[in-house]
């Protein structure tokens, strides 16, 4: 038997250790009966769905001043959930308005039902094929989520998504929704020299060629449902029910005075946005100071 040299045995002990590492993790398959959420995480040349504990707690009640976009959201996934037909959403508008936390209030209102959810990032659209097959035979109904989701001119992962909408080769299987949010309404900036272009067909006037192929990617979800900046009365609202909502939970009364709601307007000028978020993040500071000096 022939014997190597220590420094050939070395050698190969670093080339398999660099083989190792390019090598997929050996990942249990996820028990999905248990597991309501997982992440995909990209390795080497492919990747693995890690399954995520779900710590979130929010609930459909608790979203103040976007009822029409909950309604149409849950119409939809419980359309989804009986395997009726239903459709990829894409949820658009200003931050803090509640997009990403509907998505994941719908799965606390419908994981009983077989409801489950897999966050993609941006980067890893390009294995959608991949997660697709994961999933589909499992007996579940997953959204896919894709959060706060912008894309540039020219990259690969939009042309995945836009192959996975458009019912391609890459098309979701029966028991996948795509949901996705975005502050972009066609998920790519917008420019002024993209309507330059436009042109008068039979009396109407045509999008530019430029615009036509900005809208073509957001064009494919067949929901939109946008998400605007309250009116101050609807901010004010919102601050109520969340000042009640804390008060509630420690079985106390806060009383709504002038000087909270003078303070809750002065909090949304300082963060320049009158939305769900900032009334949400306002009521915990008054509640706490309140109880502080109680």
């Amino acid at each position: 038997m022939m014997t190597l040299k220590p420094e050939v045995v070395a050698q190969l002990e670093r080339v398999l250790s660099s083989v190792e590492m390019l090598l997929p993790k050996a990942i249990a398959s996820i028990d999905w009966s248990t597991c309501h959420a997982a992440n995909w995480r990209r390795h080497s040349f492919s990747g693995f769905l890690e399954p995520v504990k779900v710590t979130d707690t929010s609930t459909l009640d608790e979203l103040l001043g976007v009822e029409k976009q909950k309604e149409i959201l849950v119409n939809n996934t419980k359309q989804f959930l009986k395997g009726l037909p239903a459709n990829n959403a894409l949820l658009w508008g200003s931050r803090g308005t509640g997009k990403s936390s509907i998505v994941k209030a719908l799965l606390n209102e419908f994981a009983s039902e077989g409801l489950r959810i897999i966050q993609v990032e941006k980067e890893d659209l390009v294995y959608l094929s991949d997660i697709f097959t994961m999933v589909r035979d499992e007996p579940y109904r997953f959204i896919l989520l894709c959060d706060d989701l912008t894309f540039e001119v020219g990259e690969l992962s939009y042309k995945m998504l836009k192959s996975a909408l458009d019912g391609s080769v890459y098309s979701s299987p029966e028991n996948v929704l795509i949901y996705v949010t975005s502050n972009r309404r066609h998920l790519i900036p917008e420019y002024d020299s993209d309507k330059i272009g436009g042109k008068f067909v039979n009396g109407e006037l045509q999008q530019s060629e430029a615009m036509e192929e900005k809208i073509s990617l957001s064009d494919r979800f067949g929901l939109w449902i946008p998400f605007h900046v309250f009116t101050q009365e609807r901010y004010l609202h919102a601050v109520r029910m969340c000042v009640e909502r804390h008060a509630k939970e420690r079985q106390l009364e806060i009383p709504w005075s002038k000087e909270l709601e003078e303070e809750a307007i002065q909090w949304s000028h300082d963060k320049s946005k009158r939305c769900g978020r900032t009334a949400f993040q306002f009521s915990k500071n008054w509640v706490g100071k309140y109880l502080l000096d109680k």
